[in-house]
């Protein structure tokens, strides 16, 4: 099945959501403008690391940014992944989302590797369930910037049958060799899709990318803000596992 993805490599403005809601309504209206199926946005798009003021910004998925980005996907008919500060239960985490063209908040991920020099640590709680999603061009599932740096979460999607990881990100610049690298083996050793929207500005790196089941970059951004376009096969995963079967040939009964 073809896929168009628009991978919205943007600045976010630290605690101001309404500043950065107006540039998300912008992108997404130049990716239905472009037939985009998807609109990708960066780690905590509305409101970045702005920790201290968690309890402003955090709201129930059904309302507050959640529901805002319910209304702007229903709007121009995209799905809209990126991940929000949600307040649940008393406590706050960082979560991924996937709404629909209908507005139905169809994908839900709470970050589970949180990233202490960043303080996520002090100020949110962590994730403790790793979901996959039955969406049109087939299972998905999604991780957050950190996460990346834990091929169990990958390996764990695959073998529960993903196809396609969306990775909304906040990676910074010093550690761009580290981004490129872990973005392609993900992909090579679960042989899926890699969609990873990283910021730019300030200390971030932006390359946004899409890597494809053999490690191969389909599009990668630069360091600028981009609106980053590409167009995939999922079948093409069910062709390189074909072709190349080392899932097949997994030992784990002595990996543990």
């Amino acid at each position: 099945m073809a896929l168009t993805i628009s991978l919205a490599q943007m600045d976010v403005a630290l605690g101001q959501p309404e500043a950065n809601f107006a540039r998300a309504r912008e992108l997404a209206a130049e990716a239905k403008r472009r037939r985009s199926d998807v609109l990708v946005l960066p780690e905590l798009w509305a409101t970045g690391y702005d920790l201290e003021n968690v309890a402003q910004h955090a709201s129930s998925t059904d309302e507050g940014l959640f529901a805002r980005t319910a209304d702007l996907a229903r709007e121009q008919s995209l799905y809209i992944v990126g991940s929000l500060l949600e307040a649940r239960g008393g406590r706050c985490y960082n979560t991924a989302h996937i709404f629909s063209p209908s507005g139905e908040l169809v994908g839900l991920y709470r970050k589970i590797h949180l990233f202490a020099p960043m303080e996520e640590d002090r100020y949110l709680s962590a994730g403790d369930d790793a979901p996959l999603f039955d969406l049109p061009w087939g299972r998905s599932a999604l991780a957050i910037c950190y996460d990346l740096r834990f091929p169990e979460l990958f390996r764990r999607y695959t073998l529960a049958g993903a196809r396609i990881v969306f990775m909304p990100a906040e990676w910074p610049r010093p550690r761009l060799a580290h981004w490129r690298t872990l973005l392609a083996a993900r992909a090579i050793e679960n042989q899926v899709f890699v969609v990873a929207c990283n910021r730019v500005g300030g200390e971030f790196c932006g390359h946004s990318a899409i890597y494809d089941p053999w490690g191969e970059a389909v599009a990668e951004a630069g360091q600028a803000e981009a609106l980053l376009t590409a167009g995939i096969d999922l079948d093409l995963v069910e062709e390189v596992r074909r072709r190349f079967p080392v899932l097949a040939d997994r030992r784990p009964e002595l990996y543990a």
